[in-house]
């Protein structure tokens, strides 16, 4: 995920509006007790995030992949008064820090989150989207792309975290495993679609952005 210098990032960031002492908090908490704490969004990305949601405006919001709630948080900014965002998680070790920390916002009641395999949950879920943001498991990329496509409405946007994978998706099929595969066939199918209009962002670990024609 290291692309560019840290002294850049660590810059960007200095000229990047400060989060929200929650969000603050939220991302400490993560660092001291999560395995895997860089699945994180973090200020810079969660900054683009909330920003992109405040420009869309939207009224109803797909989360495929909440960790510890992070991204979750930034996205619920730009809801509409009566706006809902729906975060979807398989691990339930999570669940508990999230909603903590969702209780910390003002938008904790716009924030429904459901535990169990987004797969099976998203075609039970009668919405319109306005917005998606898809990081969950990279083998899935494609298959989350297909069950949400019909209902994103025309000129709805997707968002697709770590689409470049730490660069793995520049190597040799052969030498690949199972998730960078994944994110090569999504990154591929995303490119061919004509339904589409979509632009590689080379920000942290790779943005997929999304608008449906």
């Amino acid at each position: 995920m290291d692309f560019i210098d840290k002294k850049f990032e660590d810059y960007a960031q200095s000229k990047t509006t400060p989060q929200p002492e929650s969000w603050e908090e939220l991302e400490r908490e993560t660092w001291l007790k999560k395995i895997y704490p860089r699945m994180l969004s973090g200020h810079l990305q969660g900054a683009f995030l909330k920003m992109i949601s405040e420009m869309i405006q939207p009224d109803r919001i797909l989360e495929i992949g909440t960790f510890t709630g992070y991204s979750a948080v930034a996205l619920a900014a730009g809801l509409n008064k009566n706006g809902l965002l729906y975060t979807l998680d398989i691990n339930e070790e999570h669940e508990s820090m999230a909603r903590a920390h969702f209780k910390r916002t003002e938008n904790e009641n716009k924030i429904k989150m459901i535990i169990g395999n987004a797969l099976e949950i998203i075609p039970g879920l009668i919405e319109t989207w306005d917005l998606v943001f898809i990081d969950a498991d990279k083998v899935n990329y494609s298959n989350y792309f297909d069950l949400v496509f019909d209902q994103l409405k025309s000129g709805g946007w997707i968002i697709a975290d770590n689409v470049l994978w730490s660069g793995k998706v520049l190597e040799d099929d052969d030498k690949i495993d199972k998730d960078t595969a994944g994110l090569k066939a999504f990154n591929d199918k995303i490119q061919a679609d004509s339904r589409v209009e979509n632009l590689l962002l080379p920000f942290r670990d790779g943005l997929m952005i999304i608008r449906k024609k």
